[in-house]
């Protein structure tokens, strides 16, 4: 086999390796602040988005909360750099808020209504207390 060529494969090996070791690494990152999205119910907002419409595979922690309250754990690295390789509830937050702006509140909460009841959502850091 040629030198070019065993060069040529030795990259492209340690490429797909690269590429498996940062598909594995936000596992192995955390440490950092723990988060949850809340869903409380409020009057109704004329300018609410549409839960019904949200995809739970799009918006898994938006959809959790409507259904239970609360949404799953998601735990921030130290870094920062876990946000560049998960989904993570920021980025749900931020895209509902893209999407429907008049729903957003002076605090950041968004108003969803889901099954004809209108929800306050918003993102909440877990204390360790």
């Amino acid at each position: 086999m040629r030198r070019a060529t065993k060069l040529a494969l030795g990259l492209i090996a340690l490429t797909l390796l690269a590429l498996l070791a940062l598909g594995a690494l936000p596992q192995f990152l955390g440490g950092g602040d723990v988060y949850v999205i809340t869903a409380e119910e409020v009057e109704d907002d004329p300018d609410a988005a549409d839960g019904d419409a949200l995809s739970s595979q799009q918006y898994p922690y938006v959809t959790t909360a409507l259904e239970d309250g609360v949404s799953e754990e998601y735990e921030d690295d130290r870094f920062g750099i876990k946000e560049w390789f998960t989904h993570t509830p920021f980025d749900e937050m931020s895209a509902l808020a893209g999407q429907v702006p008049d729903a957003v509140d002076d605090e950041g909460r968004i108003a969803v209504e889901s099954d004809g009841t209108t929800y306050r959502v918003e993102l909440t850091r877990v204390d360790d207390a």
